[in-house]
């Protein structure tokens, strides 16, 4: 019973806080539309609604019809939650008023390169990804922990290339983030 108040609670921790956060991004795209953004990628963005939907509800399903309990690595596995919890946040104070679930790009902007910005150009989906995979393992929900990785992998790959695109193409950001990779920070520099 111990594992299923562990799961509510962060099940519940995570609901809220997309509900927040869906309130932070439509802020932010009313302002930035205002300033004359341009929307990209609408088709594959309800898709990714789609599949973040359907992972709750296999999460939910894997853990009561399969009775699963909570991790003997819960710790750990909790302490990667929490960590990424903070990168979250660092990562829509970084973008401020340009944070947005949406590929909203305003013509021109001056690209942001701070914060996690610094060492990785997608720290927001590094976040959802480690978390796709973090939250169903910390409840030994292997068969969501895999299809939902895979499934994420798959929308980010289209994802990724059409607001890389979007950005090149309205600003400078391939020239600020020639020396960034994606997802793993450069360890060491080029001399």
């Amino acid at each position: 019973m111990e594992g299923f108040l562990v799961f509510e609670i962060i099940i519940g921790f995570i609901i809220f806080q997309r509900v927040v956060e869906l309130s932070i991004a439509k802020r932010n795209e009313k302002w930035m539309k205002n300033q004359g953004a341009i929307e990209f990628g609408k088709k594959h963005y309800r898709l990714m609604v789609l599949m973040h939907v359907l992972f709750f509800i296999c999460l939910v399903a894997e853990k009561v019809y399969g009775n699963r309990e909570l991790s003997n690595f819960w710790p750990i596995l909790l302490s990667i939650f929490l960590l990424m919890q903070i990168m979250r946040i660092w990562v829509i104070i970084s973008l401020g008023r340009y944070w947005n679930t949406k590929i909203i790009v305003l013509r021109d902007a001056k690209v942001r390169k701070k914060g996690p910005y610094l060492y990785i150009r997608h720290p927001n989906y590094f976040v959802v990804a480690i978390e796709i995979a973090v939250v169903p393992l910390l409840f030994n929900c292997y068969i969501t922990a895999c299809l939902f990785t895979i499934l994420n992998s798959i929308i980010l790959i289209v994802r990724i290339t059409e607001e890389e695109k979007a950005l090149m193409e309205l600003t400078e950001y391939e020239g600020i983030f020639q020396d960034c990779n994606r997802f793993l920070p450069k360890v060491v520099k080029k001399v």
